[in-house]
């Protein structure tokens, strides 16, 4: 039999001793059957723990003191691991709290590791909105530090939100993924530049940072060239950058504009757009859409300039002054990682 630890509470509650001894044992099991190094299996005893905490705290009155108390008896009892801290136990507790739907933890959120969950207590407190963290760090596999940049560069609130012509444009099938694609406003913290730059330049930093461009796009986008050349009736034009989507299947052509938005920018979209389809475009692509960054944008001038294009164009504003984590850097994925292949569209 276990020996009890020192520093006991002065009075336990009455189905205390019968609750830990169901712990040691699941946690035995837990151990048995993974070793409890499998991610999964951490994740959901942690949410069992948690839940089972919340549930006689609600139901039984027990204070938060037994925490303090359970964290002796299981450290005691499994001295090898390391997950039994007061402050974890805490985590628990707050992650069964934030997760009431057993079979998201089991289907999704025992997906991410635990210390993924424990930056998602600390900084979202919306349902909706962790929820949305968890299965973007599932489909993109970020890193803690990587989920940690997303979050407090507002990524839930820009995702989406570039304001389009997508719903009279684009087949139902390509619309949904073509929204979500397109953010606003798009944050170029990493470009060290005022906001007097000039076109060619902003283009220029860009480039020389396409790594953290092409993170700062989404996941999916394939870079095919900077002022990418295009021949119609004779004449050159040059596209200033050309990418193409491996999910939306399709060309994406970015036009950089470091002043507001005017309606002419749109009308300078439709031509490339048609050009592009003419000329770059398979016979299996998509039809190509266009997006417009801008330093500024008005709502209403924006829809006017829109309203009747029969071209897929969106419109987002860029910003320049946020101030990039130094230990981004390190965590970032390879330029290959994020470029993805031209070749997996065929």
């Amino acid at each position: 039999m276990d020996t009890k630890p020192s520093g006991k509470m002065a009075v336990l509650p009455t189905e205390y001793g019968s609750f830990l001894s169901e712990l040691k044992e699941r946690i035995r099991k837990a151990q048995i059957r993974a070793g409890l190094a499998a991610n999964r299996e951490l994740v959901l005893l942690y949410w069992h723990i948690g839940n089972e905490i919340l549930i006689r705290q609600e139901k039984a009155g027990w204070g938060a003191k037994i925490i303090d108390r359970l964290s002796a008896d299981l450290r005691h009892t499994f001295p090898e691991l390391k997950g039994f801290s007061p402050r974890n136990i805490k985590y628990m507790r707050a992650f069964a709290e934030a997760y009431r739907n057993a079979e998201f933890v089991q289907r999704v959120a025992a997906q991410i590791p635990w210390f993924h969950h424990c930056i998602l207590i600390d900084k979202v407190k919306s349902g909706n909105e962790r929820e949305w963290y968890v299965r973007k760090t599932i489909e993109h596999g970020w890193s803690r530090v990587m989920l940690v940049h997303q979050i407090e560069s507002g990524l839930y609130q820009r995702q989406g939100k570039a304001q389009s012509n997508f719903p009279s444009t684009l087949p139902v099938a390509q619309l949904d993924l073509a929204k979500q694609v397109f953010k606003d406003p798009y944050l170029f913290d990493f470009l060290n530049i005022g906001e007097e730059a000039i076109e060619r330049e902003l283009e220029q930093r860009l480039l020389a940072h396409l790594r953290l461009f092409l993170l700062e796009l989404g996941s999916g986008f394939a870079f095919v060239g900077s002022q990418y050349r295009i021949q119609v009736d004779g004449e050159d034009y040059f596209i200033d950058l050309l990418f193409y989507h491996l999910r939306l299947r399709c060309f994406i052509v970015i036009d950089l504009k470091t002043t507001d938005f005017a309606p002419e920018h749109a009308g300078k979209m439709n031509f490339y757009l048609s050009a592009v389809d003419d000329l770059l475009r398979h016979s299996d692509d998509r039809p190509t859409i266009g997006l417009i960054l801008c330093k500024s944008k008005k709502r209403l001038v924006v829809e006017y300039a829109l309203r009747d294009m029969q071209k897929p164009i969106g419109v987002s504003a860029y910003k320049l002054t946020r101030a990039l984590p130094k230990e981004l850097e390190e965590a970032l994925p390879s330029i290959e990682a994020l470029k993805g292949s031209l070749d997996e569209k065929s």
